[in-house]
């Protein structure tokens, strides 16, 4: 029998899709050359050690993934074989897909986790601190339940004196996602008129399944936009979402978060009290140091007569010390100059007047005649003794020392 290509296609193709057997299968392989094209359909290859089977997955049956496909996983698909009549191949056409050995659920949880740590959604520098004493805090949770009902008692109790707005959502099932990412954004956006100080994101516990709205990538954009702090309270201590991860801070219950964003009005009382009775020992402190101080200078101040006596007294001390020092250094003073009038009178050449010695000045100069180059024939001098002068007139003058007359 001679066939077309596309005859002997098509007749694969029947025999293949008429096969009940190869309808509904499952096929266990791992993700290769996998492809998400922009109309929204994947195409990627289903592969073991032994063998490769090209696959399909359309936009329709690929939006209710809770996952995303990526290569180098290992997933459990589930559809029927076909044949693409273009490349003349078989395929399958896969309608279902979960990863093999783990939940979808929690195959979806780890992607969009580090998906979300690679865009810094978890970073401790962008967390915002909470306030201390809050006037207002945002709540959004169910409006139903015991969740509502545990956080309205405690912050009853510990400060009832903080506003409370509330944004009901649904915290499970379709929709509860945007919802909840909706109530977040209404809560900044009323914040700019009355001011909301942090809110609570909180339900109670449950499966991953029924938790699924708050590992939405929605819900984690929404808590990163805010510029509330944002408490995440969901679930019991040992559940985890991601936004646990994002909020700024992560309560294990949502009690806890209670307790957390509101201080206790008991204990703040007794601390003020504590501080008072501090205070107010301080100031009977600081009052009885001042009371001795004044004390120690009352003792210690002088009439101001007797002030203005003392200073008589002292000056009239002072001015005897002074006379007293006075008279001692001029008495040094006379001994000192006795000592150098007699040194004088030693050195003086009047004294040698006494000894029979002259002094010979030449007149009218009067500069003392030492040598006889001093004078000159007819010179006039002055003979000084011991009581009085003597003038005369040179008319001889001899040298050296010869005692005959001439």
């Amino acid at each position: 029998m001679l066939y077309t290509v596309h005859e002997l296609t098509r007749q694969i193709k029947h025999k293949i899709q008429d096969d009940p057997t190869l309808s509904g299968i499952s096929v266990r392989g791992e993700i290769s050359n996998f492809t998400h094209h922009t109309s929204g359909h994947m195409y990627f290859t289903l592969k073991d050690e032994h063998s490769q089977l090209n696959c399909v997955m359309f936009r329709s049956a690929n939006a209710q993934l809770k996952f995303r496909p990526e290569r180098g996983l290992g997933v459990i698909c589930n559809g029927d074989i076909t044949v693409y009549e273009v490349r003349g191949v078989y395929q399958m056409m896969v309608r279902g897909m979960q990863p093999d050995g783990v939940g979808a659920l929690y195959q979806a949880f780890e992607q969009l986790k580090k998906e979300l740590a690679g865009r810094g959604f978890f970073d401790e520098a962008r967390k915002k601190p909470l306030p201390a004493f809050p006037e207002t805090i945002g709540i959004v949770t169910s409006p139903t339940g015991a969740v509502l009902h545990d956080i309205l008692n405690v912050i009853r109790r510990r400060f009832p004196a903080v506003r409370i707005v509330l944004a009901p959502t649904r915290v499970q099932g379709e929709g509860a996602a945007a919802e909840i990412a909706h109530a977040i954004r209404q809560m900044n956006q009323s914040s700019l008129a009355e001011p909301i100080d942090v809110v609570i994101v909180a339900r109670g516990g449950g499966s991953i399944e029924e938790l699924w709205a708050f590992n939405e990538p929605e819900v984690a954009r929404a808590v990163f936009e805010s510029r509330i702090p944002i408490v995440s309270a969901v679930g019991h201590e040992t559940d985890v979402t991601i936004c646990d991860f994002v909020a700024d801070l992560r309560a294990p219950t949502p009690s806890a978060a209670a307790e957390i964003v509101v201080p206790d009005q008991e204990q703040l009382r007794q601390q003020i009290e504590g501080l008072r009775e501090k205070l107010d020992y301080e100031i009977r402190r600081t009052i009885e140091t001042c009371r001795n101080r004044t004390r120690d200078l009352e003792r210690g101040v002088v009439h101001p007569k007797d002030r203005i006596d003392q200073f008589r007294q002292y000056i009239d001390e002072l001015s005897r010390q002074m006379h007293t020092t006075v008279a001692h250094r001029m008495e040094l003073r006379r001994k000192d100059l006795s000592m150098l009038g007699a040194t004088l009178h030693a050195l003086s050449p009047l004294n040698h007047l006494q000894r029979g010695y002259s002094i010979v000045q030449r007149i009218p100069d009067r500069s003392v005649v030492t040598t006889i180059r001093d004078v000159s024939m007819d010179d006039d001098l002055q003979i000084r003794v011991t009581d009085g002068r003597i003038g005369c007139r040179v008319h001889k003058i001899t040298e050296g020392w010869d005692d005959q007359e001439d």
